[in-house]
């Protein structure tokens, strides 16, 4: 994080210096890390499709979101620098942006303070605060209650996220309920996966003689504790059982443990960086996803999906992909700050385990009755179907900060 700032203020510079057209509006879009990003990422589609004349310009503060930053259809994309008054003034100077919106809730408060006084419309989309925040009181709340104030406009995820926002300083009448823009962007991404493509066509079902496939995405090692002894139960019920499992870390030291795992239930176990080099077949008990950036894909192939993080202190990671995809999806107890996760519990697209006991008896059922589990994945891809268009309601507000 340190060494990709060292010059990043004189690169946004440069690029405003040689490519920053003055005739033309420029949209300057902020998301932290990728998850915010992929809420950002609609916006920016449809903003370069229906408005050509505008610029787009992307900052982001993880460096686990350089990658992701480089697959978008953006003018430039780069770090946002620390928060300091040098920096964001000359970063504005530089872009001067015609409107600078945020997505979903990290509003940093030299940067917007600066806008404000040079008279930058300031949004905000797909717009969340936890109930739980500790944004919501304390030192945070002091420190960030002006900056919220100076947004123009917000649109937030829900009716409640609407109230815990004005009560965090956004004024009440700038906000209003868009919706979260992660759901058109993962169901475009279902939708248009191509189930021939190198990825997918050596995992497809037929290929495997019909395995009934769970795919385990974003698993820390808290998950794999409950999650492969809940599979050791499934196999001995059905030894053709495949698993599909992605770490959340595919590192040496994550995914050893794993490998050892296999080799102690005498599982049949393949790499995927393996199985794309022609050096393994897929057809194994266990496929270990050794890489990241593929698992939205991967969920086209099962048929069922377990989310990792409900086990660990990081929190639930995202459940809108396999539920794009119609599968029905189980996670551990944690899952609490999960909006996403109470929807589908709700409307019994998802189910929660506790123990491996628990979750290996509802793997057995989706494993057993493809009536039950067409019914979760059914009410899995309603849950997704019924909130789309977040993404044309962002870009109407987005619309709104740019005429003004």
């Amino acid at each position: 994080s340190l060494r990709a700032r060292r010059a990043v203020r004189g690169r946004w510079t440069a690029w405003a210096r040689d490519r920053r057209d003055a005739a033309r509006p420029l949209l300057w879009m902020h998301a932290p890390s990728v998850g915010e990003g992929l809420q950002a990422r609609p916006v920016l589609e449809l903003a370069r499709r229906e408005r050509p004349d505008l610029q787009l310009a992307y900052s982001f503060y993880s460096p686990s979101a350089e990658r992701f930053a480089r697959g978008l259809d953006v003018d430039a994309a780069d770090y946002l620098p620390f928060d300091t008054g040098g920096d964001a003034a000359a970063l504005l100077q530089a872009l001067r942006p015609s409107a600078l919106v945020f997505s979903k809730l990290d509003v940093w408060p030299v940067l917007a303070a600066e806008a404000s006084r040079r008279g930058v419309p300031l949004g905000l989309v797909s717009a969340t605060l936890a109930g739980g925040s500790s944004r919501r009181g304390g030192l945070a709340g002091g420190l960030l209650r002006d900056a919220y104030a100076r947004l123009s406009l917000v649109g937030a995820i829900s009716d409640e996220d609407a109230e815990r926002l004005v009560a965090l300083g956004v004024r009440a009448d700038r906000v209003r309920v868009t919706g979260d823009t992660r759901y058109d962007q993962v169901w475009r991404r279902a939708a248009a996966a191509d189930r021939a493509s190198p990825l997918l066509a050596p995992l497809a079902p037929e290929r495997s003689g019909g395995r009934f496939t769970l795919v385990a995405g974003s698993t820390w090692p808290a998950d794999e504790e409950v999650l492969l002894e809940a599979w050791q139960t499934l196999r001995r019920q059905d030894a053709r059982a495949r698993l599909l499992i992605a770490p959340h870390e595919p590192t040496p030291a994550h995914l050893g443990p794993v490998e050892a795992w296999a080799r102690a239930q005498r599982a049949s176990l393949a790499r995927l960086s393996a199985v794309e080099a022609g050096e393994a077949t897929a057809d194994v008990d266990v496929l270990l996803v050794d890489r990241v950036g593929v698992l939205g894909e991967l969920y086209a192939v099962g048929d069922a999906a377990f989310v990792g993080g409900g086990f660990h202190a990081a929190g639930l990671h995202s459940v809108l992909e396999p539920a794009a995809y119609g599968l029905p999806v189980a996670f551990g107890p944690g899952h609490g700050d999960s909006r996403d996760a109470g929807l589908l519990l709700a409307a019994g697209g998802a189910t929660a385990a506790a123990t491996p006991r628990t979750l290996a008896e509802l793997l057995r059922r989706w494993r057993t009755s493809d009536s039950l589990r067409r019914r979760a994945a059914d009410a899995a891809r309603a849950v997704e179907r019924a909130v789309l268009g977040a993404d044309g309601r962002a870009l109407a507000l987005v619309r709104e900060l740019l005429g003004s």
